[in-house]
């Protein structure tokens, strides 16, 4: 069988079944496993702007201009979606040489994959006889049942199972430790900085998995959804995880500070503690694969140190920077003292 992945996840899923040797091209967003996806053939490209469109952003002259921050990202995503233009290309041309028998893709976010309108093409151009997989987790359950999905259409479904069981157990594992820990912070999950974006879909089930305490806002299932800052102050959040789309936890750490200019950032209960982190979002929470496991993990470790010592996987977390946490005096403050 030879197999197309559309999305991240599905080539984690893909790699996790032992279907790495059908595995026939990937996205220009497939990273892992990178011994996998090291060399093969790329079938989407983004439209998104590699470097930023702001002069003023840019270093001095000769330097390499910088990426688009948070904020030009997301009104490059808004005007795209409005305008009804997708933010990925395929490469239709090459997804005919591949010849695939399988393609795999989604259905849940176009700012996050290929959307459904140009899977339509490519599924046109390719002509009768591909099998087309659209996976649409919106819970951790369906996540699990999407690895059944791509096992049944591999004959991989023993596989699959096996998998469910394996990343189900880590589930309930940090379920059961993180219930005997004394506190359950008020917690606030950001997918996104600037505008700050709730963190949807299977991202409440990780936290109450971590014996966090929601936002009112965090509901099963439901897509991500911009906030406004007057609703994250009245919630006083006694943690701050930053888990930005697309982003690792350096990248989402050098977005932060644009939060040190929301009025009453430094008058938040996590900012005051110090219990402010930025995670691989990119890596793990944005993903819905076998590495949610991980991500439960993570989550549970920063709400509760004393209790999970050893699930860190290496560079997933950054603690906030001190000026970030620290309101800095201005020179008038300073002179009247």
């Amino acid at each position: 069988m030879r197999i197309v992945s559309l999305l991240p996840s599905a080539t984690e899923i893909v790699a996790a079944l032992g279907l790495g040797d059908q595995l026939v091209a990937v996205t220009h967003e497939c990273d892992y496993p990178p011994d996998l996806v090291a060399g093969k053939p790329v079938v989407t490209a983004s439209i998104i702007p590699k470097t930023t469109s702001s002069p003023s952003l840019e270093g001095e002259e000769g330097d390499e201009p910088l990426p688009p921050n948070a904020g030009e990202i997301d009104r490059f995503v808004r005007e795209a979606l409005a305008s009804g233009e997708s933010l990925y290309r395929i490469d239709l041309d090459l997804l005919r040489d591949l010849k695939p028998d399988l393609l795999i893709t989604q259905g849940l976010c176009d700012v996050c994959a290929v959307n459904h309108k140009a899977v339509v093409q490519a599924v046109e151009a390719l002509g009768p006889g591909v099998q087309v997989i659209d996976l649409q987790p919106t819970t951790l359950a369906e996540v699990l049942e999407s690895f059944r999905q791509v096992g049944a259409a591999t004959d991989r479904a023993e596989a699959a199972e096996a998998l469910a069981v394996l990343v189900r157990g880590r589930w309930e594992a940090v379920r059961q430790s993180a219930a005997r820990a004394t506190e359950h912070p008020r917690t606030l999950l950001l997918e996104w900085p600037d505008p700050p974006f709730t963190a949807g879909h299977w991202n409440p089930e990780l936290l109450a998995l971590a014996n966090g305490e929601p936002a009112p806002w965090d509901t099963v299932g439901v897509a991500s959804r911009t906030l406004h800052w007057d609703e994250i102050r009245a919630f006083a959040p006694e943690m701050i995880v930053l888990l930005a789309c697309g982003m690792d936890a350096y990248r989402a750490l050098d977005e932060a500070y644009a939060l040190l200019d929301v009025p009453g950032w430094f008058d938040l209960p996590a900012v005051r503690n110090g219990e402010c982190y930025a995670v691989d979002g990119n890596a793990f929470f944005n993903r819905p694969g076998p590495r949610l496991a991980e991500s439960a993990e993570i989550l549970a470790t920063i709400l509760h140190p004393e209790r999970f010592t050893d699930m860190l996987p290496p560079y997933s977390v950054q603690r906030f920077d001190s000026e970030m946490l620290e309101a800095q005096e201005s020179e008038g403050e300073e002179a009247a003292k």
